[in-house]
């Protein structure tokens, strides 16, 4: 599951008072707006319940309310010049009252209780959107999201990647901690450049010949047990696939910007397989702890002997120029 941290609209940060805020009170916490021409608005960490007395707002572009105790999406109706709403770590069940906000670039609604994926519909203009942390069991509902750029959909309990069609845009997928199977339906996606699916239930490496843009794909943590299906990927700089079945390095000798790679937590026994990452001169980080060849005893000088150009064997630093890492 990856985090996000975006960039601040310009514009000053609205000026709020919080009313009960300090005293003690069984009441919960509420907004009011000192300065109606503000552009940004924070309010975290504040025990809102509710999302109301917004209307003065007319200006505003960012509203951001996480860590509350809010459980509905409502009164935001006149927000139409709002491009990012941050719900993350609230009480929100359903995806709803989104309508009017025409000119929404992101939408963060990430650890809450939703279930479906629904109430988009209007939301054309919107690049990017965290659904992490929730219960949706379904992707659906976004193929219409033409702009959209970044899609969060991890630790969820989807099952099937599905209905993806029209994200031509799309470049960041997170997939990870659901129930996935099958790597399958993203032919559409030609631009995608990360595709994270890790801590599913992946078996094999496949259907991702139309990734050619690929540049980082994750997918640690599954079943797999054989390097494969990436040889229309060239460009990736970063492959993870920690934590799986793996018994022989192969099939990357083409992979000729790979910079990164994650291979600890695997069956790798035969020392001969590593000779498959002589072809890899870009390679900067390789993980190979906790596979059988890790026992021994000359293990980190048999790696810096075979890969001299890397800078990082797990989680100690090489000196390049003697190839040698760091006890």
């Amino acid at each position: 599951m990856a985090n996000h941290e975006e960039d601040k609209s310009e514009g000053g940060s609205a000026e709020v008072k919080v009313e009960n805020e300090g005293e003690e009170s069984e009441e919960p916490d509420k907004i009011m707006i000192i300065d109606p021409d503000s552009e940004e608005l924070d309010f975290n960490h504040s025990r809102l319940t509710k999302l109301e007395n917004l209307e003065p707002l007319t200006q505003i572009r960012r509203l951001c309310f996480t860590w509350n105790l809010i459980k509905k999406i409502e009164n935001l109706d006149t927000l139409t010049s709002l491009v990012e709403l941050e719900l993350r770590d609230n009480q929100i069940m359903t995806i709803e009252n989104l309508d009017a906000l025409i000119n929404l670039e992101l939408l963060d609604l990430s650890f809450n209780r939703i279930k479906k994926i629904e109430g988009l519909g209007n939301l054309l203009n919107l690049q990017k959107l965290f659904l992490s942390s929730n219960k949706i069991l379904q992707i659906e509902n976004v193929s219409h999201l033409v702009n959209l750029t970044t899609l969060e959909l991890g630790d969820n309990k989807i099952r099937e990647i599905e209905n993806l069609e029209g994200l031509e845009k799309l470049t960041n997928l997170y997939l990870g901690k659901n129930k996935i199977i099958k790597i399958q339906n993203l032919e559409s996606l030609k631009d995608l450049t990360l595709l994270s699916l890790q801590s599913n239930r992946i078996m094999k490496i496949e259907n991702i010949e139309e990734l050619k843009k690929l540049d980082q794909l994750y997918l640690s943590e599954n079943g797999i047990t054989c390097i494969e299906g990436i040889e229309n990927c060239p460009g990736l700089t970063t492959l993870d696939l920690a934590n799986n079945k793996i018994k022989k390095i192969q099939n990357m000798n083409h992979l000729e910007n790979l910079e990164e790679f994650w291979m600890n937590n695997n069956d790798i026994e035969d020392w001969n397989t590593l000779e498959n990452l002589t072809a890899n001169k870009k390679l900067q980080t390789v993980y190979l702890e906790h596979n059988p060849i890790a026992k021994d005893p000359n293990y980190r000088r048999k790696i810096m002997l075979l890969l001299p150009w890397l800078e990082q064997l797990d989680a100690t630093l090489c000196k390049r120029k003697t190839g040698q890492c760091r006890e």
